[in-house]
C-alpha cells in the first residue's frame, strides 16, 4: 500500500512540472504589455520549473524593498561571511574579510549572476538565508503568484537535486515579477549594464563582469533582465524591449541551448513589440538609480580598510547562462 501511494505521488509529480505539450524549443512561454499587463501571447505559461538564476528577480525585488523601507541603503556596507564564499556556481568569489556596499553586490547579482553577491545580500537584508526566502514568498504571494515557491535567494538547485524541492516557478509568475521591478524600481539601471569591474579599489586586480544577456548586444531596445540556466532548469530568460516608448516583456523558459532560447526570446519581441498600439505607452519606474557609491573596502568599525590587504581575485572562465 505504501509503495502504492508513492507510485501514485511520483507520477502526480511529473504531472504538475512536465508542460502540457512538449516543444523542442521552451518548456513554456509568455509574452506581456509592460504597461498594461495584457497577455499578448501565452504558450504553457503556467507550466511549473525552476527558473534557475532568474530567481535574482525576486531577491533583487525584495532588497529593494528592503532600500525603500529605509532598513538599508546602497551603501550599507556587507562583511562577506564564510557562508557567501562557500557557495557554488557563478560567482564574483567573495571571501571572508571582505567588505562591499550593497549597491555593488547588487550589479554583481544582476550582471554576473553572482551567487555568492545573493547570499551576502539576503543576510544583510534579512539577517539570515531562511528569513529572506521566507521575505521572498510573502513578497509572491503579495503579487498573486500561483505557481511559485522560493527556497533559495540564488536559484542553485537542492544538492539533492529534487526538483520538487527547489525553487519552482512559472512563465507567467516570472512575467509578473518583471512587470512589478520594471514598475517600481530601477532595476534596468543594473540589468543594462553590459561591462563592470567588480572589486575597483578593493582587490588590486578586479573582476571584470560581463553580462550573461546576450540579446542586449543584438535586439534593439532590450535592456532586461535576467537569464539562468541548470541542468533540470535548462536555458530560462525573462527579457524586456522597449523602442517608441512601447515596452514588452518575454519570458521563456526550459530551452535546451542558450542559442535557441535567445532566438525564441528575440523572434518573440520582435513579432510583438510592433503589435503594441500606439496608445500603449509605458511609464515605469526609474531608469537611473543614486548616485553610484565608493566600493572602498570598510571595516566592521566603519573606517576604511586598506586596500592593498584584499587578496588578488581568482581567474576563472564564466560559463554560457
Amino acid at each position: 500500500m505504501r509503495l502504492q501511494r508513492l507510485v501514485t505521488l511520483a507520477f502526480s509529480l511529473v504531472a504538475f512540472l512536465a508542460p502540457a505539450a512538449l516543444r523542442a524549443d521552451y518548456k513554456g512561454a509568455i509574452v506581456t504589455d509592460a504597461a498594461t499587463g495584457q497577455v499578448l501571447y501565452a504558450e504553457n505559461a503556467d507550466n511549473v520549473s525552476p527558473p534557475a538564476s532568474v530567481t535574482k528577480l525576486m531577491t533583487f525585488l525584495v532588497v529593494h524593498d528592503a532600500i525603500a523601507a529605509g532598513k538599508i541603503s546602497l551603501s550599507t556596507p556587507v562583511p562577506i561571511a564564510v557562508e557567501d564564499y562557500k557557495m557554488g556556481g557563478t560567482q564574483v568569489w567573495l571571501e571572508p574579510g571582505e567588505t562591499f556596499p550593497v549597491e555593488e553586490l547588487l550589479y554583481a547579482l544582476m550582471i554576473q549572476s553572482a551567487n555568492d553577491a545573493a547570499s551576502a545580500l539576503a543576510r544583510a537584508t534579512a539577517g539570515s538565508r531562511e528569513a529572506f526566502v521566507g521575505q521572498m514568498n510573502t513578497r509572491a504571494a503579495g503579487l498573486g503568484l500561483t505557481h511559485t515557491t522560493f527556497r533559495t535567494p540564488h536559484g542553485l538547485p537542492p544538492s539533492n537535486r529534487v526538483i520538487a524541492e527547489g525553487d519552482l516557478t512559472s512563465p507567467r509568475d516570472l512575467a509578473l515579477i518583471s512587470r512589478e521591478l520594471l514598475l517600481h524600481t530601477d532595476a534596468l539601471k543594473y540589468t543594462s549594464t553590459k561591462v563592470r569591474d567588480f572589486g575597483t579599489g578593493v582587490r588590486p586586480t578586479p573582476v571584470v563582469m560581463r553580462n550573461h544577456n546576450k540579446l542586449l548586444h543584438s535586439v534593439e531596445g532590450c535592456d532586461g533582465l535576467k537569464t539562468g540556466f541548470t541542468n533540470s532548469a535548462g536555458f530560462c530568460l525573462a527579457t524586456t524591449a522597449q523602442r517608441d516608448g512601447k515596452r514588452l516583456i518575454v519570458v521563456v523558459m526550459g530551452s535546451p541551448t542558450s542559442k535557441i532560447r535567445d532566438a525564441r526570446v528575440a523572434e518573440l519581441i520582435n513579432t510583438w513589440l510592433p503589435k503594441l498600439p500606439a496608445s500603449s505607452v509605458f511609464t515605469g519606474g526609474p531608469v537611473t538609480g543614486v548616485t553610484p557609491v565608493s566600493a572602498t573596502p570598510v571595516t566592521p568599525s566603519g573606517s576604511a580598510a586598506p586596500a592593498a590587504e584584499a587578496k588578488p581575485a581568482p581567474l576563472f572562465v564564466i560559463p554560457k547562462r
